[in-house]
């Protein structure tokens, strides 16, 4: 049975790093792929340690060639792939664990021909968070080349790494990487493939890490003569991309600003160097677990565990909707019960400080997420009393809070899969019987 993904990695003398960029694709939450790593004539130990991951793992394909080039090195892989969809890692980098689970789960639920996804730029111990589409939904090739117009020369639209690229396409137009070109290759295969493409989907989670820094051509060792007719080259490829899928009307609307490509690609830097503003500590951008937490015993151990499990899948939502993890705990807790006597009831419910759940709420409804209510209510009046109410606070979910309800359907999905991983039919029964009993137990003494 042929994989659903090939995820293509060309390795040259990567020693130094490729055990991290391996390692981060074998710990995919997504299983089914397929790795090629191509070895382009490393003179270190990248083959060999590519050889070492063959033998360990049978979704791992290692190809040996002579030096050729990086453009060359992922034709040969693409030649060789089998998956329905294509995904390329550079050796030097990383993905996040989700990355591929996301990446074709976007593709399959959207029935889009490319997935274009956030990255994390890394310089030294820091960490940002790098994207460019906000629009939510499926995009047309207008709408999208649209986006891409309005940010020339950006890394988010020129590399490979950050999108998801279906293999019958490339196949079908017998799309190659110009083996030629020592520049932006990697954007010109993505026009290519943008006009043979109908619709696109932004993943607006950081999914890839992103630390190999570029030289420019003329630090490359290209004269400047070279490097200008190189890049005029590339400005005519962008430039006869806009005049094929725009009409000349639309075009000549536009033209000022597909000229700006030329004002952006003569600064060489599709990323800056230095780290870009909200910047991180590399470790902060994700929670994390203590190792002593994954293997030990006990209850308090195993309560740990599952809440740092849902906090993962949490935090996707988070960083999506550009929210606090705070928050959309807050939002996750009330859309399982949302009705409470006090905001300190609220605040252990969803164990947090009253200051901490005060700030979600307030950004919550600032964002048009949530309505709150203070209730009055009248409790049943007993003979010879007084009637009484009580004070309660009710909660509203607001339209724009539609797309996180539904990722928070997918969310418990993926945490239901990963704890009953391996269970069989009869297996779940019983666990769902015993857990009742449980349940019921507790009841008695709470």
């Amino acid at each position: 049975m042929e994989p659903t993904v090939s995820i293509i990695v060309p390795v040259y003398n990567g020693e130094k790093y490729i055990r991290r960029c391996v390692d981060s694709i074998l710990h995919q939450e997504y299983t089914d792929y397929e790795l090629l790593l191509t070895d382009d004539g490393s003179t270190d130990s990248s083959g060999k340690i590519c050889d070492e991951y063959t033998a360990m793992d049978s979704r791992v394909r290692v190809f040996h060639k002579p030096n050729t080039g990086v453009s060359d090195t992922r034709n040969y892989a693409m030649d060789r792939a089998r998956g329905t969809y294509l995904q390329f890692v550079d050796s030097d980098d990383w993905l996040t664990p989700d990355a591929t689970k996301l990446f074709v789960r976007a593709a399959a639920e959207h029935h889009c021909d490319m997935v274009i996804a956030d990255f994390y730029r890394v310089v030294g111990k820091r960490i940002s968070h790098k994207g460019d589409i906000e629009e939510e939904g499926v995009l047309g090739r207008e709408a999208y080349a649209a986006h891409m117009m309005a940010n020339p020369a950006d890394f988010y639209y020129g590399v490979l790494w950050n999108k998801l690229y279906r293999r019958d396409i490339v196949k079908k137009h017998q799309l190659r990487m110009d083996a030629a070109l020592s520049w932006c290759e990697d954007f010109l295969f993505n026009l290519e493939y943008i006009y043979h493409a109908k619709t696109f989907y932004a993943l607006q989670a950081p999914v890839y890490y992103y630390v190999k820094t570029e030289g420019s051509l003329v630090s490359q060792g290209m004269s400047l003569s070279k490097t200008i007719k190189m890049k005029l080259l590339m400005f005519d490829y962008y430039n006869n991309f806009y005049k094929n899928i725009l009409d000349e009307e639309e075009y000549e609307k536009n033209r000022l600003q597909v000229y700006s490509f030329l004002v952006k690609a003569a600064t060489d830097g599709l990323v800056p160097l230095s780290i870009l503003p909200g910047s991180k500590k590399l470790g902060d951008e994700r929670t994390g677990i203590f190792s002593g937490a994954v293997d030990s015993d006990g209850i308090i151990m195993e309560a740990y565990r599952e809440r740092k499990l849902l906090e993962r899948y949490m935090e996707t939502i988070a960083v999506k909707n550009d929210l606090t993890l705070n928050d959309v705990k807050v939002l996750f807790y009330l859309s399982q019960y949302s009705r409470f006597q006090s905001r300190k009831e609220l605040a252990d419910f969803v164990n947090l400080s009253r200051r901490a759940l005060s700030v979600s709420l307030q950004r919550l409804v600032s964002k048009g997420y949530l309505r709150m209510e203070e209730l009055r209510e009248k409790k049943a009046e007993s003979k010879g009393k007084k009637e009484v109410t009580d004070k309660i606070l009710s909660f509203q979910f607001l339209s724009p809070c539609d797309g996180i309800l539904e990722e928070f359907a997918t969310a418990q999905n993926d945490y239901d899969q990963v704890r009953f991983q391996g269970f069989t039919e009869e297996e779940l029964i019983r666990y769902a019987c015993l857990n009742e009993k449980i349940k019921e137990n507790i009841r008695k003494i709470l």
